[in-house]
């Protein structure tokens, strides 16, 4: 695939799925809206990922998953859906690409994919797929500039040539990844995609990843450790066993998985 096929979007459909009702036009208002509704709706999960089902990134397919299928997905899966519904209902966006930094002091590949949209005064950072700790709404592109969003705060730094996006954790402002303005191709993301889903050294190859919002509290499961965070007190504990794990993800997350599937899910995240 070289290109995005917007015409493959089902808006209603998808609409419908994010519970967004007002009208549907390219700016700033709407987008805030898009990205929150989307963000607060549709799970983070990597279940295919670990299951080794293949993950195609068109969009029709994409669509047929994360939407009509009632899954979630992981960040290719999430921002190329949201960049085809932006760029159907009239935004200019750019996709890029952002090298992870949360939890680690290696320097990884870029695996991350964010969207960069333009066209609407000063640029903003959109980005539905990072997981349980990434930004609900999008940012504008200014540096040192403190965002709440619900109970949660960000910023974007300039760092070097590129930007990196922080949240703050108990006073301290950590890194969740670095990124530059350089426009990806779609060869770009399927390169990136194809390692973060088959490569063994891959991260979400061996950890269960799932993280929804829910009462506007965070979720998070991580292998067999369900964390809840409000905003002001995260708590965690840990699962007896597969079995409840596989509950946990229906009853909490919505997420509905075969009976006997088994994951390899064995090292830390």
């Amino acid at each position: 695939m070289t290109a995005l096929d917007i015409a493959a979007i089902d808006q209603p459909a998808y609409l419908a799925r994010i519970g967004f009702t007002g009208p549907l036009e390219p700016t700033r208002a709407v987008l805030h809206q898009l990205h929150l509704a989307h963000a607060t709706h549709i799970p983070f999960e990597n279940l295919d990922v670990l299951l080794g089902v293949p993950i195609p990134l068109d969009v029709a397919r994409l669509q047929m998953k994360l939407v009509h299928g009632q899954r979630g997905g992981y960040c290719f899966e999430h921002n190329i859906l949201f960049w085809a519904v932006l760029q159907r209902a009239g935004f200019q966006v750019r996709p890029l690409s952002a090298r992870v930094r949360y939890k680690t002091q290696r320097i990884l590949p870029r695996t991350h994919m964010l969207l960069l949209v333009e066209g609407l005064g000063m640029p903003l950072i959109a980005d539905v797929g990072f997981g349980g700790d990434g930004p609900l709404l999008p940012l504008d592109l200014v540096a040192d500039a403190p965002v709440q969003q619900m109970h949660w705060m960000y910023r974007l730094i300039a760092s070097g040539d590129g930007w990196t996006m922080q949240t703050l954790e108990a006073g301290v402002w950590i890194d969740l990844y670095t990124f530059d303005l350089q426009r990806q191709e779609f060869p770009d993301l399927e390169m990136a995609h194809y390692y973060t889903a088959t490569h063994p050294n891959s991260r979400f190859r061996h950890t269960l990843a799932v993280r929804c919002m829910r009462d506007g509290q965070r979720l998070s499961l991580r292998n067999r450790e369900l964390t809840i965070d409000t905003g002001a007190l995260k708590t965690t504990r840990t699962l007896a066993d597969h079995a409840e794990v596989v509950r946990v993800l229906a009853a909490d997350f919505g997420l509905t998985i075969p009976a006997g599937t088994a994951f390899n899910y064995d090292v830390a995240f």
